[in-house]
């Protein structure tokens, strides 16, 4: 079971009413920020490969990077098994990020399937896959294939606009963060909409690319 996809900007209206009223604090924050965004992007090996660029750099620097890979042509699995160390360094990818590149154009992965399956098996899946870890899982399923219940607790800025919402004395730890969200069920996807506009609105930048 996939559970409930979220395909509009009606769907995260829903989600985002229905956490009003299950948290004060979360619909303080809803009227802080406004409408939330969509943030519906495709699914497939293309958004995985933007997913890996985007890891441990700034969203200008990622999408620099993004469109250098772009431009060279190196987003489907064919091109980036042929390509060359050299040739995915010129993109400017990382000595790591080469690598993961190259596992996930090896790596086989059904698409197709991952659309079907229940989250926490898309989940186990793609972290098998080097340079892949839980975030980028997790924000995969979330925005790629639009589940409405799943959350990314390891994200930085979920973490600190969580710590200042709720006023807790440090950043909660991504074990606390995930306990914490499973009050925000069956809407948990939209609960980090509302609190990456809410990272927005306090720190004065961006959450997420």
């Amino acid at each position: 079971m996939t559970g409930r996809i979220i395909e509009t900007l009606e769907d995260v209206e829903e989600g985002a009413a229905a956490l009003a009223q299950m948290c004060p604090r979360l619909a303080h924050a809803y009227r802080l920020t406004g409408p939330l965004p969509l943030r519906r992007k495709p699914d497939g090996f293309a958004q995985l490969l933007n997913a890996i660029v985007g890891q441990q750099v700034s969203i200008a620097s990622a999408s620099a990077i993004w469109a250098r890979v772009e431009q060279a042509g190196l987003t489907d699995i064919t091109r980036v098994q042929q390509a060359s160390d050299d040739d995915l360094r010129a993109a400017g990818l990382s000595r790591p990020k080469v690598k993961y590149f190259k596992a996930l154009a090896d790596a086989d992965v059904d698409f197709d399937a991952l659309r079907r399956a229940p989250s926490d098996e898309v989940i186990a899946t793609l972290v098998k896959i080097p340079g892949i870890g839980s975030w980028t899982a997790e924000v995969y399923v979330m925005f790629s294939l639009g589940r409405a219940d799943v959350f990314a607790p390891g994200d930085l800025a979920l973490q600190e606009a969580a710590k200042v919402l709720y006023d807790l004395p440090e950043r909660p730890k991504e074990l606390d963060l995930r306990q914490m969200a499973e009050a925000w069920s069956p809407w948990r996807s939209v609960a980090a909409r509302i609190l990456w506009a809410y990272y927005r609105v306090i720190k004065n930048r961006e959450g997420i690319r």
